[in-house]
């Protein structure tokens, strides 16, 4: 199944090298009836407020609650996990509920305090570690009985899973490590049936 990414804003060109690296058809989408064509759609990173206008401006929503409905997964990354949280912090905002996590903005810091670093992922066969980079990066302050920690950055949970629907808090795109995109690659087939 072909995997979307949401090319409105962000480092969606990224996302699509890294699913190519591990042999993954990728498109990118602009409009809500693109979605009908794709089997799993990635919410990359950008700035989470010009996206949430761009999703609004072209009638976005309804198209992705549809899409979660139909169970087909949906990965957020950074401003996409912001996109996808129940709650939304400093300041609030509104986001699309998908996941039952509430997300704080730019917990990280600033784009002068974004670092690279390891953190344990635990993906189904055992702990290994995991390359990961934070840019003005949100974190996970609260996860909702049905959500799943994932990864660990330092005791903190930076990526998790309810359902069909991904997060994570850093850019698996700006790293050689194939690991999340592998992983979330195996959702959208196990979806697929």
């Amino acid at each position: 199944m072909t995997i979307g990414v949401l090319a409105l804003q962000g480092d969606f060109d990224l996302h699509r090298k890294a699913l190519a690296r591990i042999g993954h058809e990728s498109v990118e989408v602009r409009l809500p009836r693109q979605l009908e064509q794709v089997g799993g759609l990635i919410m990359p990173g950008g700035e989470s407020t010009t996206l949430l206008k761009l999703l609004d401006e072209w009638d976005f929503v309804p198209a992705l609650e549809k899409f979660h409905a139909a169970g087909k997964p949906i990965f957020g990354t950074c401003a996409g996990l912001i996109l996808l949280a129940r709650e939304v912090e400093s300041p609030t905002q509104p986001s699309l509920g998908l996941i039952d996590i509430t997300a704080e903005r730019n917990a990280y810091g600033r784009q002068k305090e974004s670092f690279e670093t390891e953190g344990e992922a635990d993906l189904g066969q055992g702990p290994q570690p995991i390359k990961m980079v934070f840019i003005r990066a949100p974190r996970i302050r609260r996860m909702g009985p049905a959500v799943t920690p994932l990864v660990m950055h330092q005791g903190e949970c930076v990526m998790a899973r309810q359902g069909t629907v991904l997060v994570a808090a850093f850019h698996p795109e700006l790293t050689d490590d194939q690991t999340v995109h592998r992983y979330f690659a195996s959702m959208v087939r196990q979806a697929a049936g």
